[in-house]
């Protein structure tokens, strides 16, 4: 009972910071793209929301707070199946919260929230009812082409232990998944192998990211190929093996190494356990150590504009394309201007989101007119987006 006090309690602290986040966020452009682009799952999602609560941005980034939810939910019920101590479910959970591509996905409008909370449902189910959890496997055709390397990672596995019920669904998935999306597999040899590693030890943080590396290779020899297994390490082995080739996309196959976090807590606890207290040093240290990253790592992220303070081209911000339009429409209609043309797509795009429509009565310009109006956006103090506000006589 104490346990789950805990865990509500630690879910609780998490949603409450993540709310406080969205205050300092505007929509990105990628996100407008997603809300005024084609029809999908997620954008029928977001829609209903605002809908529901209204056009703002606390209406845009709830259904990724609640799908967040709902994977932390079903990871603390996955992490049953692989440490048997309530208190290692809550270490689980609590390194799950910290990851920086976890905050992320849990208030950018993206794909990926969704599909980590699909993947968790699916190996809830299949640990939870085995065969059964099959069923879900065309539901997840609508949801994201991603779900080919998990459609894939079925048949393997089917290959694996002899099970053609496995194989001929897999197979059969898989087909259907790339007529309908079709994979891009192309280029010439670009050395983009580090890059991705790169980019998957900011996702993960790099200690973590390591010990899951480390896990997935141990089992490998050691022959302990479930389905979880196999999932994780065939679409981390496929997004190695594109990266000889061409620019990946990291933040597609992340959610799938996700699923290594109880294989790894599993491996780590084993082998802490069965050692004598005083040979436990070093395990405490890398512990310790990823930890300390990980909440570095988040504190970064949410006390993300003091760093304005210490970087020469704001641009170069990582939150700067997440930043600036929700001020700058504010401004805006403080000067009661509803339509503008801002001479950039993108900001055009995110402005559309704030009820700044595109016309030729004003103008963004990037340099002093006679009529044109400062306008600076500002973060902790310090400029990050000048822009002048030009009448435009007909």
């Amino acid at each position: 009972m104490r346990e789950k006090a805990f865990f509500l309690a630690l879910l609780g602290i998490n949603t409450l910071i993540l709310v406080l986040q969205i205050k300092g966020l505007s929509i990105s452009y990628n996100e407008a793209k997603i809300l005024y682009g084609d029809s999908s799952l997620l954008r029928s999602i977001i829609n209903l929301s605002l809908n529901l609560f209204g056009h703002n941005d606390y209406a845009l980034r709830l259904p990724m707070i609640l799908l967040h939810l709902v994977s932390v939910f079903l990871l603390y019920a996955i992490s049953r199946y692989y440490v048997t101590r309530e208190n290692d479910r809550l270490w689980i959970i609590l390194i799950y919260v910290l990851l920086p591509g976890v905050t992320s996905a849990a208030l950018i409008v993206d794909n990926a929230g969704l599909v980590i909370a699909s993947l968790f449902l699916f190996t809830y189910t299949y640990l939870r009812f085995d065969k059964y959890a099959l069923g879900l496997l065309p539901f997840l055709l609508i949801v994201d082409p991603a779900f080919a390397y998990l459609f894939f990672a079925v048949a393997l596995y089917g290959i694996y232990r002899k099970n053609y019920l496995f194989i001929s669904l897999g197979i059969l998935l898989l087909i259907i998944s790339l007529r309908l999306y079709g994979i891009h597999v192309g280029g010439l040899p670009e050395s983009r192998f580090l890059d991705a590693l790169g980019v998957y030890a900011a996702i993960f943080s790099p200690i973590v990211f390591l010990y899951l590396f480390y896990v997935l290779y141990r089992r490998f020899f050691a022959k302990e190929w479930d389905l979880i297994w196999m999932i994780a390490s065939s679409a981390f082995l496929i997004s190695l093996l594109l990266s000889f080739r061409q620019k990946v996309e990291v933040q597609t196959f992340a959610p799938f190494l996700l699923l290594a976090l109880p294989l790894a807590a599993q491996t780590f606890l084993y082998t802490y356990r069965i050692r004598l207290r005083e040979f436990r040093i070093r395990y405490r240290i890398l512990f310790y150590s990823a930890f300390l990253i990980l909440i570095l790592n988040v504190m970064a992220v949410f006390f993300n504009q003091w760093f304005y303070r210490f970087i020469s081209k704001p641009t170069h911000h990582f939150s700067y394309p997440m930043h600036v339009a929700k001020e700058l429409s504010s401004v805006l209609h403080q000067d009661h201007i509803k339509c503008i043309d801002a001479g950039d797509e993108k900001l055009q795009l995110r402005l559309r989101f704030y009820g700044i429509t595109q016309c030729q009565s004003y103008r963004l310009e990037k340099k002093l007119t006679h009529e044109g109006k400062k306008v600076t956006i500002s973060y902790k103090n310090i400029p990050v987006y000048k822009t002048y506000v030009t009448k435009i006589n007909k």
